[in-house]
């Protein structure tokens, strides 16, 4: 007591100086003071006092919650979690228990390390933080030296592991029991493991360190586990911290539990427990307009709602709008789901690679054939999922019409959840794609060396990748040690990581493709980064100021949000062969399987307000030359201004074409792609320039990846709406980018399965830096060992074997549906359509073995007809599985496609041997 009696009357002194702090200082001070006043409040609260949240996500359990904590017979008191936003909040407990609370926020994880910081202890367990964002998930998952990684895909034994840190659970195995829990990832070198699941690999079940345990199961749900299971554990980890019924006091009798903020008002009602669905026959009941606590994420720019994962929901009323909107969210995700089952258990089925003679054996044995294919348990959590998902679609509608909103909503975002939760990502099923990932200059640097490069190229191996852009230059700076531009990153001094990371690609199998900054030549985030005043130009314009983009007034950095660039003028001759010969120097000097233009494009801008750039002296000299006209003067709507866009736009133009031929002059092999705004195009032109599909249709280019990020899949499906439009980038391949910063791994893996069900050839991820580990679990069951096998063609590469794999694919599908009597279809359509189905096939086969123009325009014709066919043939089961039907129509479009590109690079083959 007497040091800390000496530690406030310091502070008490410190406070004098409090007028001479700036609000910063202030702010710091109290900080540290508020842990040494924590410690003091424990002491008026009830010894070891129990504390339990209750939350959006787990009051739909709360009465199972309720009944194991009174069979415990312990004290407690609750926690809403509405109450719960700083340190103070938690003076009353000693020991707090999350049970699946998954949505935390910042203010929550700062009060959780306070309380922590001064000997508070947790239990938690499930996916709990999941929804939280990614910077308050690192935080948690250091406070509880542990996260939930992913739910196991099936029902698992738990078993008490074998060390030192798990005496505590000994008396637990008596206890032991099998059902479906999920895998918890220690993240401290304090963190022990003391269960583990009787599973390949013997994953992680429960991990402690001295604050805290992390249950790998929903505890407290009568679906997961029993009410004896769960209040065994709780009580064996109650007392890892010296709590039992000796030392605290038992509830009484009837008493209830308190709340744990005694001085403040719990104004948040309990959420109703949702009623079992009824049968539609059943009469409904009367409405419950109950008010709610919670506001919803509305986003206005997209179709469906965009509601972060899990977040609750506030809004006492749904609209006729919002009811429609969160029935057809609902349904996709559905549909989503069960498309992504089928190709699991279809790829993992041992059926006759010939459709026509599945058909033949499916109608000749019938149930016999049926019953020895079908590999869909009813216990398969994905199957069940979808059931469940698919009552409370119907249930959620009645509810809503009969005005109980807030059950409705509630249903709603389980029906989600648990969809999320158990997506079938248990075992490989990817496609033959292109599965891209940045690699950006930030986990570069931090690498440091080739052997720790290595370790990132192995995580991006095994999670599947098979193309990496590496970022090369940014911001003028090479990443290399170059003789064409005036200084090497100084951050990568002393090694060359282009050279490293493409020995490291290529012995994984794993193409390394130089992603490189072209227009854009200075970045104020990235000089805060090395110590450079904010609005230094870089070492390329500092050199050569007269190679700005500048506007009207002679501004150069642009007028984007947050961190300003500054760029080169693309109408610069000394611009483009500097350009040109850095690129050049990359492709000569180094052994990279592609070049990638990014920034290839003017600054943002705004013409309406006159934020307008490109008024360099050069660009202004040229279009005087063909206009007679200083573009100064011309203004927004004037005649002249369509020509003073077109003039700026064939700059980039001009040098996307000069440079692709170049480079791949030098290097036919070479792939050339870029990084885009899937703007809409009038727009995009009017604001960035950036003409990408003509690069396309001039076969300029041969991937385009275009920029579509996206938090929720709704907004993501939106954004690549134009990958429909036939034709729209010629006979290049358009392949979609998906951002992994603050989305959550489940919204990730449906994003990437509706790319996988659109009309495309791969996706591209941004970036490494975001790469979870938990993410990276998903990747390697659902990907990675197809990637390692390295024997799947790429399509960029490889574009007729490419169409084989795929259509394989397809028939794996048709089949397993057919012999599972699961495709609708009359008898003599099926026989039909199966022979023409295995006849394509082999058009396909022969054009992969002896690729020739012959072979290529038989199969074109023979895909043609098919095409044509088949809405007619898949009549009845469009009117069951409509968005499957869609899947396999988008399928077909992209065999059509990489034909058409796989032509294209036929000719340029032809092209070239001529030319030799």
């Amino acid at each position: 007591m007497l040091r800390i009696a000496l530690r406030v009357n310091r502070a008490a002194k410190d406070q004098l100086m409090i007028s001479l702090l700036t609000k910063k200082q202030l702010t710091a001070l109290l900080s540290s003071l508020l842990p040494l006043i924590l410690s003091i409040l424990p002491a008026t609260a009830s010894p070891r006092q129990i504390g339990v949240v209750k939350s959006p996500e787990n009051s739909q359990q709360w009465v199972e919650i309720t009944n194991r904590l009174q069979a415990l017979g312990l004290n407690y008191c609750i926690l809403e979690q509405s109450q719960w936003q700083e340190a103070s909040d938690l003076s009353n407990v000693n020991i707090l228990l999350l049970p699946n609370v998954e949505n935390i926020n910042g203010s929550q994880a700062e009060a959780l390390e306070q309380w922590m910081n001064v000997g508070g202890k947790v239990i938690v367990s499930g996916p709990t933080a999941i929804s939280s964002q990614p910077e308050i998930k690192t935080q948690l998952r250091s406070l509880f030296g542990a996260y939930w990684g992913f739910i196991n895909s099936r029902a698992a034994t738990l078993k008490i592991a074998n060390n030192p840190s798990s005496g505590w659970a000994k008396g637990l195995n008596s206890f032991s029991s099998t059902f479906i829990g999920g895998v918890i990832i220690p993240t401290s070198v304090n963190s022990q493991t003391s269960a583990i699941w009787k599973t390949q690999g013997s994953p992680p079940a429960v991990v402690v360190t001295d604050q805290s345990t992390y249950f790998g199961w929903r505890w407290g749900q009568d679906q997961v586990a029993s009410a004896k299971f769960d209040v065994a554990w709780l009580s064996a980890a109650l007392s890892r911290y010296g709590i039992n019924r000796n030392n605290v006091v038992a509830l009484k009798g009837s008493d209830s539990p308190t709340s744990c903020n005694a001085t403040k008002t719990v104004n948040q009602p309990s959420v109703p427990v949702l009623p079992k669905p009824q049968p539609q026959s059943a009469k409904p009941a009367k409405p419950q307009n109950q008010p709610v606590s919670s506001s919803p994420t509305n986003n206005s720019n997209q179709q469906t709602l965009s509601i972060s994962p899990d977040a609750p929901i506030n809004q006492s009323v749904l609209s006729g709008q919002d009811i429609q909107q969160m029935r057809q969210e609902l349904q996709a995700l559905i549909a989503r789901v069960e498309s992504t089952l089928l190709a699991a258990e279809a790829t993992h089925s041992q059926i006759d690679n010939s459709t026509h003679n599945v058909v033949e054996e499916s109608l000749k044995q019938g149930d016999s054939l049926q019953a020895s294919l079908v590999t869909v348990s009813k216990n398969n959590p994905s199957y069940k999922a979808l059931i469940e998902a698919r009552e409370a679609l119907q249930t959620f509608q009645q509810l809503a019409e009969r005005g109980s909103y807030n059950e409705a909503r509630q249903l709603w975002l389980k029906a989600r959840r648990n969809l999320w939760d158990n997506y079938p990502t248990d075992r490989p099923f990817a496609q033959s794609e292109i599965r891209a990932m940045w690699l950006d200059r930030g986990t570069i640097v931090q690498a440091k060396s080739e052997q720790e490069l290595a370790k990132i190229f192995d995580r991006m191996a095994q999670a599947g990748i098979n193309v990496v852009f590496f970022e090369t230059i940014n911001a003028s700076y090479p990443i290399y040690p170059s003789k064409i531009a005036p200084q090497q990153n100084p951050l990568t001094r002393g090694w060359d990581p282009l050279k490293a990371a493409i020995k490291l690609a290529h012995e994984r199998k794993m193409e390394l493709h130089a992603w490189t900054w072209i227009f854009a030549a200075a970045n104020q985030r990235h000089n805060e980064v090395m110590n450079q005043p904010l609005d230094y130009l870089g070492p390329v314009l500092t050199l050569h100021p007269d190679w700005a983009n500048v506007n009207k007034q002679g501004g150069i950095f642009d007028y984007s949000q947050g961190y300003k660039k500054a760029f080169f003028d693309p109408a610069n001759p000394e611009v483009q062969a500097y350009l040109l010969s850095l690129l050049e120097e990359i492709v000569m000097n180094y052994d990279v399987d592609g070049i990638q233009f990014d920034y290839i494009r003017y600054p943002f801008q705004s013409p309406n307000q006159q934020q307008i750039f490109g008024y360099s002296n050069s660009s202004r000299w040229l279009f005087k030359e063909m206009t007679g006209v200083d573009p100064m003067d011309v203004e927004p709507g004037s005649p002249l201004w369509s020509q003073w866009n077109a003039f700026r736009i064939r700059q980039v133009d001009s040098f996307v074409a000069t440079a692709s031929a170049r480079l791949k002059q030098r290097r036919p092999s070479l792939i050339v792609s870029v990084a885009v705004f899937p703007l809409e195009r009038q727009d995009r032109l009017s604001r960035l320039q950036q003409n990408w599909e003509e690069w396309g249709k001039n076969n300029w280019v041969d991937l385009i990846c275009l920029m579509t990020y996206a938090l929720d899949t709704g907004t993501f499906e939106d954004k690549i709406k134009p990958l429909n439009e036939p034709g729209s980038a010629g006979a290049s391949l358009i392949i979609p980018g998906l951002r992994l910063l603050k989305v959550p791994d489940p919204v990730t893996v449906d994003q990437m399965q509706l790319v996988r069900n659109m009309p495309t050839s791969g996706f591209a991820l941004f970036a490494a830096e975001n790469l979870t580990p938990s993410l990276e679990m998903i990747f390697n069951r659902t990907q990675g060992s197809i990637a390692a096998n390295g024997g799947e063609p790429l399509p960029h590469r490889q574009p007729f074997k490419t169409v084989v794999a795929r259509y394989q694919a397809l028939q794996r599908e048709w089949s397993f549906l057919v012999a599972n009597n699961q495709l609708a279809m009359e008898q003599g359509t099926m026989k039909q359509w199966g022979r023409q189905v295995d006849a394509l096939a082999n058009s396909f086969n022969q054009l992969a073995a002896q690729p020739s123009r012959e072979n290529l325009s038989s199969a074109r014709t023979a895909l043609s007809r098919f095409r044509s066919s088949f809405g007619a043939w898949m009549r009845q089961q469009q009117q069951v599985e409509p968005y499957q039907v869609q899947v396999w129509q988008n399928r077909l479009d992209t065999l059509d496609k990489l034909l058409v590109y796989g032509e294209r690079m036929m000719t340029e083959q032809q092209a070239r041997s001529r030319r030799n």
